[in-house]
């Protein structure tokens, strides 16, 4: 009878009925309490629909929120809003805490609605009342507003860290491509004389001017929103300033209604800056796709990095090129995504931002992988030089020539005119050796040693950054 007892007390909560036969709205009875419960009764449906899917997306959050938690609670014992003991306490069980949730190891609840509430639920069962003091001073407004911000600034500088990966790459292979042919294409028909060296360096360009733009989106996030609350503040003597610098950000955003009305928009930013630079990795997937078909067959794809068909035991496919081109179409529709849900609100908080947690994640994740996968494949390509330089026909040098003329005292119409006719009338012989460009950035002068400098200079702002966040957890859980 007693183990009788025992096994119908572990029994879990019977699962809300149904409410689809009954007129009535069906309340769903909770093992734990929301933290706004005022102990009125919730439809169940109300609560699944609202809950969403925080209790699966918070798990990415949850790392901030136990940083910003200990940063704020050294702020409360510092200025004398919890006492020296509880405030130790409560840093102490965050600490404690901190390798749980970086293993997602900490589970949230439907009923606990989201990560701010497991955390605290978790801070109770650890240290009883002192656990009940964590949110003095706090909304879970601008608590989840200072996790967004160190989620976005941690990713940030992942995502440079790989661009930066990837542009590494593209300059080594310019550098031990740079002077091996390739014909320069507009509107997908040969036009002037290229190198692989010429190719490469422009995607290397591309790259650097995005981290230039990462530089810039890192200012915007260095800005801690939290002691805004729900938008106005609070009548306490709270120390925004001493949170902000132990959790690393350089100021305070000071307009608490400012930093409501920032929800979605550094988000916002960050996509926008993803899809930017989709738009060079579309193009570069682009051209290895179709240089490396058996029709040009300037360059090969190692097998390791193709796939086979199911029914033709020849093929060799360029899927990976292929998905990370879809990808980069993906990461604009992500992006149009999250600012379909984030723009036309006025201002203040609103529920409606709880929906751009999703695309903003994954947002995120599709770039990550993609910038994975291209800096893998770059090393490892093969150029045909043959195949590349028997593509250099005659035709590729009629704008040279065409300069060569001018050079010899032609106007450039008169010489255009001249070298067109002969083209056309199959007595072309161009001077393949004639005006090579020395301009910067043309075939003689592509500069790739100030690209390197360029790369160079980035990795150390990326490695002091880097710094930056891993000094914070010591000062955050310092004891």
């Amino acid at each position: 009878m007693r183990q009788e007892r025992c096994l119908r007390a572990r029994r879990p909560p019977a699962p809300c009925p149904s409410p689809r036969f009954s007129r009535a709205p069906r309340v769903c009875g909770m093992t734990t309490t929301p933290l706004w419960s005022k102990g009125l009764p919730l439809d169940a449906a109300i609560h699944r629909y609202t809950v969403g899917e925080d209790p699966q997306l918070d798990l990415a959050l949850l790392p901030f929120d136990v940083q910003a938690s200990a940063a704020h609670a050294r702020m409360l014992g510092e200025v004398g809003l919890l006492s020296e003991s509880d405030g130790a306490t409560l840093i102490a069980a965050l600490a404690a805490l901190k390798p749980v949730v970086d293993a997602r190891e900490l589970p949230i609840s439907a009923e606990q609605e989201d990560g701010h509430t497991a955390l605290e639920h978790a801070l109770i069962a650890r240290v009883g009342e002192a656990g009940k003091r964590i949110h003095l001073g706090r909304s879970r407004n601008d608590q989840v507003l200072v996790a967004l911000r160190l989620l976005l600034r941690a990713r940030l500088l992942a995502l440079a860290g790989q661009v930066h990966t990837l542009a590494a790459a593209l300059l080594e292979f310019a550098q031990a491509h740079e002077h091996i042919a390739l014909p320069g294409y507009t509107h997908l028909r040969r036009a002037m004389p290229s190198s692989w060296g010429q190719w490469a360096a422009g995607y290397v360009e591309g790259l650097v001017e995005e981290l230039e733009a990462a530089d810039g989106l890192w200012r915007r996030l260095d800005r801690c929103p939290l002691g805004a609350a729900a938008g106005f503040g609070v009548p306490l003597p709270l120390d925004r300033e001493r949170v902000a610098t132990l959790l690393g950000f350089s100021r305070v955003q000071r307009a608490p209604v400012d930093v409501m009305n920032s929800r979605g928009r550094h988000e916002q930013a960050l996509l926008d800056w993803l899809a930017s630079l989709a738009g060079t990795l579309e193009k570069l997937c682009w051209d290895l796709s179709l240089y490396s078909t058996e029709e040009f067959g300037y360059v090969r794809l190692p097998d390791a990095y193709t796939t086979g068909s199911s029914i033709m035991p020849q093929k060799r496919n360029p899927d990976v090129l292929e998905l990370a081109r879809g990808r980069c179409r993906e990461l604009r529709g992500i992006a149009d995504w999250h600012r379909q849900i984030v723009s036309g609100l006025p201002g203040s908080y609103h529920r409606d931002f709880q929906l751009h947690k999703r695309p903003l994640l994954a947002g995120i994740d599709a770039a990550a992988s993609t910038l994975d996968v291209l800096a893998r494949l770059i090393p490892v390509l093969s150029v045909d030089a043959s195949r590349s330089n028997a593509a250099m026909g005659d035709e590729l040098y009629a704008a040279h020539q065409a300069y060569a003329l001018v050079a010899a005292g032609a106007t450039f119409r008169d010489a255009y005119r001249q070298v067109g006719e002969a083209v056309l009338a199959g007595r072309f012989v161009p001077d393949r050796d004639a005006l090579s460009a020395t301009h910067c950035g043309g075939l003689g002068a592509l500069g790739l040693s100030d690209y390197a400098a360029d790369l160079a200079g980035n990795a150390a702002v990326l490695e002091q950054r880097r710094v930056l966040l891993d000094a914070v957890e010591a000062r955050v859980f310092a004891p």
